[in-house]
């Protein structure tokens, strides 16, 4: 951005005046210079040059004006300025000759001096001005700006390069690099290209680079990863320019280059799912969102109303979440935009009036009952739950009791207000767990697994973190460098399954069109990323190149590695290419209700160890020993970690199969005589 600064009126008087008495020097020089060029440096007649010089100048600086030229910003002269210079000059020529010729009646003034002394003229003014821009952008090469190279030397690069020319951005580009051999040893506006990709490290050493700008917004996924790549080996900060879109509408420049997203470094394309499949189940149906304020069950939320439900209804407790969802949703649909007002608002304002947006708690059975039937509600996605792992271990009764008792009541509401597709979300978390709230996601998943009724199709979709989510512990690690404080990391050697929030909902609503009833689906998420190395880059990403990191040890509930599948899970294709159906032994509603109905008399108690001992028995894979290794406190060169994320509250129903949680009741109403079985030695899966 160009900098401005307050000039006294005495001194912008002292400029004009400057400004003003150079040009007059310009013209009469130019005027001299063309008679002594005619005349083979002799003057044969000094009266009639003396007699006409006042009269050019007075015409040329009247004229002046009219083209701009009278500013004296002529460091940052350009192509446009040197049309104004044209044209004002062959208007001053050709006035001058109707003056003098026409107007005073000299025949005897030689014509070729009215070409000459416009050619010299234009000369003049524009080479004044090249020189002063050319003294302006010496000065700013030798002042404190950082050496900058372009990875890349195409059109986003030389709009890099104009724009560091242009204006005092504190920027200098030093040169680009670029893999196409027919650039080498090109120059950009002045600036080479000085080898390739290849060679980044070997050049940013040579030319001293403080930082490194990646000037390619078409680059894939996998081309990112190189880049970034070799950007690490360079030892130097490193950023990247905006997408494509930006570029084509010229709206590129320096202050919106970005750091690297993460988002550019899961080390896996980003899964792009055909949704065209979800259109066709969901438009036209009732379709309820529970964690609706939620980052999953807002984006949920997002693209379901793309697919132009029967009515949306978004479900959450959070009541300034649903205020900030229901603006979100109706400025998506254009309601506050008018751009399109004339033609599209009829149709958005019916996209809005196909949501309604409920608070309320989904462990309400007789609220939930009511919002039910009241809407005629179909299609249910259940985004609700308690997600905060170490906040989780010190609230057992808490999160059992919202997480499965009030799922449990959910479906008892669903099933019987007659819904056809149930899909909850799991997580990786699920798989062998080690913290409270994995085993009930798990024990989620062999609710819906057992589920006994027979209209409602139930699906779970288990994947793992989500990246920009209200809870991932990025923005965490992106404060505390804002802050100068040392990030903070659980371990380091801690590894996480990544995923955008989109692939996350595309997964969500993929799986409910292609998963079959009991099904728990899986979304191949590639390799698991390390949290110390995400951590390093982001550091050095912000220009941290000595940011401290300090390793604080593995928070309550946490393991080192998640994992997605059981090894006991057989994995097999579902009719989409990117989501995996695994298949294993379940326990039957029978046996799971009777664990379950032991699980309640527990929670209703509020007796933390036969809580634990009651997860245990429906899930024996989980471990719940209180073995927390920690790591004293160190500053090592860069590393950190993003951690799982949270969402809204949850839960209870009425009564179908089993009986409905109230986390309200103190002593627990009758269950009735158990369903036979005892899950005592039943595999969890």
């Amino acid at each position: 951005m160009r900098r401005t600064q307050r000039k006294s009126p005495a001194l912008l008087r002292c400029r004009s005046l400057l400004v003003l008495l150079s040009q007059i020097g310009l013209v009469l020089g130019s005027y001299v210079c063309a008679w002594l060029l005619r005349f083979e440096f002799r003057l044969p007649d000094p009266s009639l040059l003396w007699t006409t010089a006042p009269l050019l100048i007075v015409v040329r600086l009247t004229l002046m004006p009219f083209f701009n030229l009278t500013h004296g910003w002529w460091r940052y002269t350009g192509i446009s300025d040197a049309l104004d210079i044209l044209k004002a000059t062959l208007a001053g020529s050709i006035a001058f000759l109707i003056i003098v010729r026409y107007g005073f009646g000299l025949k005897v003034f030689p014509l070729s001096i009215y070409a000459l002394e416009s050619l010299l003229t234009f000369t003049f003014l524009g080479g004044l001005r090249v020189l002063s821009r050319l003294l302006a952008e010496t000065v700013r090469r030798d002042s404190a700006s950082k050496r900058l190279l372009l990875v890349g030397a195409g059109h986003a690069a030389q709009m890099i390069i104009l724009e560091t020319q242009d204006a005092d951005t504190g920027y200098r580009v030093i040169g680009c690099i670029d893999d196409d051999p027919r650039k080498a040893g090109l120059k950009i506006r002045g600036v080479p290209v000085l080898g390739p990709v290849e060679a980044l490290a070997k050049v940013a050493l040579q030319q001293r680079i403080d930082e490194v700008l990646i000037a390619i917004p078409s680059a894939t996924q996998t081309e990112m990863q190189r880049l970034v790549a070799h950007c690490k080996q360079a030892d130097a900060p490193f950023r990247t320019v905006p997408a494509m879109a930006e570029l084509i509408a010229g709206r590129v420049t320096l202050q919106q280059a970005r750091e690297v997203s993460l988002t550019d470094l899961l080390g896996r394309i980003p899964v792009n799912l055909d949704l065209e499949p979800v259109r066709e189940h969901i438009c036209g149906r009732v379709v309820m969102v529970t964690g609706a304020a939620g980052s999953i069950g807002s984006e949920l939320c997002r693209q379901i109303q793309i697919c132009k439900p029967g009515l949306l209804v978004c479900l959450d407790q959070n009541e300034t979440g649903i205020f900030h969802l229901q603006r979100q949703l109706a400025e998506a649909n254009g309601l506050h935009s008018g751009a399109n007002a004339g033609t599209n608002a009829g149709t958005n304002a019916e996209d809005h009036e196909r949501a309604v947006f409920c608070v309320a708690d989904f462990t309400n059975p007789e609220r939930m009952r009511r919002i039910f039937l009241t809407h005629r509600v179909e299609i249910v996605f259940h985004a609700a739950a308690y997600k905060h792992v170490p906040v989780m271990e010190e609230n057992v009764d808490e999160a059992v009791g919202n997480n499965v008792f009030g799922l449990l009541a959910l479906l008892n509401v669903a099933e019987s207000a007659n819904c056809s597709a149930f899909v909850m979300i799991s997580s990786d978390k699920a798989v062998n767990p080690t913290n409270v709230m994995g085993c009930t996601k798990r024990i989620g998943e062999l609710l819906l697994a057992a589920w006994p009724g027979k209209q409602m199709r139930c699906v779970s979709v288990r994947f793992g973190n989500v990246l920009g989510s209200s809870g991932s512990v990025i923005p965490l690690f992106q404060e505390q460098i804002r802050q100068n404080q040392p990030i903070t990391i659980t371990h380091p050697d801690i590894t996480r399954f990544f995923m955008t929030i989109s692939e996350a909902v595309s997964l969500v609503l993929q799986a409910f069109a292609v998963g079959r009833h009991r099904d728990i689906l899986v979304l191949d998420m590639g390799e698991p990323v390390r949290i110390a190395e995400l951590a390093k880059t982001l550091a050095r990403l912000s220009g941290k190149n000595d940011q401290e990191f300090r390793f604080v040890g593995l928070r309550p509930g946490e393991k080192l590695h998640e994992e997605l599948f059981y090894s006991d899970e057989r994995v097999s294709p579902s009719a989409c290419e990117k989501i995996a159906r695994t298949e294993s032994v379940k326990l039957a509603w029978p046996r799971l209700k009777h664990a379950l109905d032991k699980l309640y008399v527990a929670v209703s108690v509020g007796d933390t160890n036969s809580i634990l001992a009651g997860l245990r028995q429906i899930v024996p894979q989980f471990t719940y020993a209180t073995s927390n290794p920690t790591t004293s406190a160190l500053p090592l060169p860069a590393t950190t970690s993003a951690a799982a994320l949270p969402e809204a509250p949850p839960s209870p129903a009425p009564g179908l199969p089993h009986p409905t949680f109230s986390p309200s009741h103190r002593s627990p109403p009758s269950l009735g005589s158990p369903l036979p079985g005892t899950v005592s030695g039943v595999p969890g899966d």
